[in-house]
């Protein structure tokens, strides 16, 4: 009997050999949720072997402001560069598989403290787990941002590694899609649109849906639903994450292969140009990391004394007064009473908002506490 990887490789190849149209849009559906089953149960099976001991190596600590993962074939660059931007200790060498573990190295810049980790180059089947690729994808999942480090020399190398992260549940510059599926007792699959449905309809939907076990459920759609995003929103592990992209070597490039190597890559990613062995565009990378991170600054303010405008805290452009109470020290939610807003997110001066409230750049807060 074949095992839960070679079914799941199966089914990738039926995928690749199945030519992609709207008469197949069903199809190709149903085998991916096929493949979302078989690594669902994959996960349990895993999930009850590493209670006997983890394994070793890639345990991560998460620290500063941000994390970014290195992502890249083997001997690409990723060590040389993690060691020039932060000074980490990342063996570097002109043969495959230098790196074996996990190095983290900090990068500080423009007031943030950005967390960077070398990887081991991942290679054809890492989401599978071949080169300890379920441990990398791990490490990447839990990243903010993704850096994929390619060789202007190796057209394919990036759609590999792409294909491979798409493979393992993440989701690079895209959006959750407004798909929401809800199990109910009764009622069969009952499904709720006000705009036209071109990719699927609403029988193949209601097949992939059953598909996951469901006899019953609510399924409310706001956009135009491909099959992947309804299998996506029926896994529940997917992750919705920022990537860019350097090209590094640019050193021993010619502008011809530089602008090749460019058009091969996905339309309106952030891309910019690196030699980590000259240390050319190193600082100009610094500034790339940040702006795609999305960090933003808060000023605090203490109760009954004068705003700190030397210093803000820098923090994702996504952070609440939660975030920043758990920033300070974690008695502060714990002993929350309200906060008050002086800036962009205030309705006016000092709004008086409770810890879920969302911030802005240029906040001003000040947290009250229990005492």
């Amino acid at each position: 009997m074949a095992t839960i990887k070679e079914q799941i490789q199966a089914l990738y190849d039926e995928i690749h050999k199945t030519q992609k149209n709207k008469a197949t849009n069903a199809h190709i559906g149903r085998l991916k949720a096929k493949i979302a089953q078989l690594k669902l149960k994959e996960e349990k099976v895993a999930a009850s072997s590493r209670a006997s001991g983890p394994a070793k190596g890639f345990e991560v600590k998460k620290s500063g402001d941000a994390t970014v993962a290195l992502v890249g074939f083997p001997s690409v660059g990723k060590s040389t560069l993690i060691t020039k931007v932060t000074g980490a200790d990342s063996e570097a060498g002109n043969f495959a598989f230098t790196t074996l573990t996990c190095i983290p190295g900090l990068m500080e810049h423009r007031g943030a403290k950005i967390q960077i980790l070398d990887l081991p180059g991942l290679i054809k089947g890492a989401a599978e787990g071949k080169g300890r690729g379920k441990e990398i994808i791990g490490v990447i999942r839990a990243a903010d941002m993704v850096l994929f480090i390619v060789d202007p020399f190796q057209d394919s190398h990036f759609n590999v590694l792409y294909r491979e992260l798409h493979n393992a549940g993440l989701r690079l510059n895209e959006t959750r899609p407004p798909v929401f599926i809800k199990r109910v007792d009764k009622g069969g699959i009952d499904i709720r649109t006000t705009i036209e449905q071109t990719h699927l309809t609403t029988e193949e939907m209601g097949d992939i849906i059953r598909m996951f076990g469901y006899t019953s459920a609510l399924v409310t759609l706001r956009h135009n639903a491909t099959a992947e995003q309804i299998v996506d929103a029926l896994a529940q592990n997917r992750v919705y994450e920022k990537a860019v992209v350097a090209i590094n070597k640019i050193d021993l490039a010619t502008e011809e292969q530089l602008q090749h190597s460019e058009s091969t890559l996905p339309e309106g990613w952030p891309i910019m140009r690196i030699s980590a062995f000259k240390e050319w565009g190193l600082e100009e990378l610094k500034d790339f990391i940040y702006d795609n991170l999305g960090f933003m600054r808060v000023f605090l303010k203490p109760q009954g004394g004068e705003a700190d405008l030397e210093e803000p805290l820098i923090v994702k452009d996504d952070s609440t007064v939660e975030t920043i109470c758990n920033k300070l020290h974690r008695d502060f939610v714990r002993k929350f009473r309200y906060a008050k807003v002086k800036g962009p997110s205030a309705k006016f001066d000092w709004q008086r908002v409770g810890i879920d409230h969302l911030l802005k750049d240029g906040d001003l807060l000040t947290i009250v506490t229990k005492r």
